[in-house]
């Protein structure tokens, strides 16, 4: 089988879109031409495909890393390995990190859901909204890490809530805070983090709220 054959990971395709965000900075990219090339990264399967997207970019290729290893000369067939079973759990507020993926989706978490002390979001063109109006909490302070290319997060909290965007980066994108910063002193505060590329972070109180509290 030929290189250009062979399947590539997310890891990769992450690769090639920072490669493409690099192409943007420098001139060499439009942000039309950049989400163009970044669907066909996203949906590419081999390293033909991938490949594709940076053949006209000078200096962009595939770090070493990213690269398939060289087959050896009559290598011995390996031994069948046994099946690793890995077993993702949501919301038990075990302290670990848990993670949140989505491309081409639409990902909702609202009502009565347990929210963990750490939350991250792997997204890539999707619609993410995270209520926690209802949500059930672990923890006072909550840390939100962002991955996102092209996708509009949410985030709605009580109106006695906090949140932190400040360690948020965005590449022509936005993060706006329309409630309370500061440092925690309600029930909930939101510790926000990561980087958006050609999207947007919010967060916000429900709607009707500022009404709400307006007449009592």
């Amino acid at each position: 089988m030929e290189a250009r054959d062979l399947r590539v990971s997310d890891a990769e395709r992450e690769h090639v879109g920072e490669l493409l965000q690099r192409a943007v900075g420098q001139g060499m990219l439009s942000l039309g031409e950049f989400t163009e090339r970044m669907d066909t990264a996203l949906a590419s399967k081999t390293r033909g495909e991938l490949n594709s997207v940076l053949a006209d970019l000078p200096g962009m290729q595939i770090a070493e890393e990213h690269r398939p290893a060289p087959k050896p000369f009559a290598a011995p067939t390996p031994q069948p390995t046994p099946r690793r079973v890995v077993q993702e759990h949501w919301g038990h507020g075990s302290g670990a990190s848990d993670t949140l993926r989505g491309t081409m989706s639409t990902v909702t978490r609202k009502g009565p859901w347990n929210v963990p002390p750490s939350l991250r979001v792997s997204t890539r063109m999707s619609t993410v909204t995270l209520d926690f109006t209802q949500a059930v909490m672990s923890t006072q302070v909550v840390e939100i890490h962002v991955d996102d290319y092209c996708s509009t997060v949410t985030l709605i909290v009580p109106t006695e809530a906090t949140v932190d965007l400040n360690r948020v980066e965005t590449v022509a994108g936005s993060a706006t805070n329309k409630v309370r910063t500061g440092p925690p002193y309600g029930p909930l505060h939101l510790v926000v983090s990561g980087k958006v590329r050609l999207g947007s972070v919010t967060a916000k109180h429900p709607f009707g709220s500022s009404i709400r509290r307006m007449f009592g």
